[in-house]
């Protein structure tokens, strides 16, 4: 088990008594509310020195309102809350600037996650005005998390091409198809990502996209050593993507699995990996 405090990069917490989460009426397992005291106990023994709380996909007209929850959280019941990314409505280009201004408003908000991955077009990310709205995020030393899954890869190259001034964060290594085991082209798309300096990618649970019931480290390996291989120890972060890993392990499983995947590596690196990278990408 890790013995230092750590960063979790990728934590989800809702209340559907609040907002309106669409997408858990299909997932019985995570349609309850998960809240603050649930991660501390599901944590265990971990230490969780800060939490980034990533959006959680609610009804989009209720983003706000996500955001000031979050910011309640943080400031009434758990300071560990060090940074909130957001969801915005990039695609609007320019007329989006007002709402992201607002959103830079709060000391809190470190970024944004617009999700591509549940767009049917697979040249979304690269619409024109997604590209303007993405631009601007700079103008506010915002992030982006690229939240794709392997079928975006492709576009998802271009898209950050034509974003060379934007700090970007690649979720859950792009989710690649690990349950039936397919490398290619996901492992080359990766390495091609990996070359731009202005990527990291976020080491979640990578479980997640194997079987759920059934995987083994051994179908993990080849998707962390590739992560590891192209973005180094430098540019690897962990992330606990809590409660949604739980469909295939809990929280604990998925820190020591990914500690396990790192096997062997320098303390140092540890640390980047659990922690320095965490807190230099979202400047926590």
């Amino acid at each position: 088990m890790i013995d230092f405090p750590i960063i979790d990069a990728h934590v989800h917490l809702w209340d559907i008594q609040k907002l309106r989460y669409p997408w858990l009426d299909d997932i019985p397992l995570l349609n309850r509310n998960y809240q603050l005291p649930d991660y501390n106990a599901a944590c265990g023994p971990l230490q969780v020195e800060k939490i980034i709380f990533m959006q959680c996909e609610c009804d989009p007209a209720q983003y706000r309102d996500e955001v000031r929850w979050a910011t309640e959280l943080a400031e009434n019941e758990d300071p560990r809350i060090a940074g909130i990314v957001s969801w915005a409505p990039l695609e609007k280009g320019e007329a989006a600037r007002p709402e992201v201004e607002a959103l830079a408003g709060n000391k809190r908000v470190k970024g944004v996650r617009r999700i591509i991955q549940f767009e049917s077009d697979l040249e979304f990310c690269l619409r024109p005005d997604f590209i303007r709205g993405v631009r601007m995020l700079p103008d506010y030393d915002l992030t982006f998390d690229i939240c794709i899954a392997w079928q975006h890869n492709r576009n998802t190259l271009r898209f950050i091409e034509k974003c060379p001034d934007v700090r970007f964060i690649l979720d859950h290594i792009g989710k690649p198809d690990i349950k039936r085991h397919l490398l290619d082209p996901w492992r080359s798309e990766i390495k091609a990502m990996a070359e731009f300096p202005n990527v990291f990618c976020k080491v979640s649970s990578l479980a997640t996209e194997a079987d759920h019931q059934n995987w083994t480290i051994e179908d993990l390996k080849p998707y962390a050593y590739q992560i590891f291989e192209c973005f180094g120890f430098d540019r690897t972060v962990y992330a606990g993507d809590w409660p949604v890993s739980t469909q295939a392990a809990s929280l604990q499983v998925c820190a020591a699995t990914i500690e396990q995947l790192a096997g062997g590596c320098p303390a140092a690196d540890l640390k980047k990996l659990f922690h320095d990278n965490a807190e230099k990408f979202y400047k926590v």
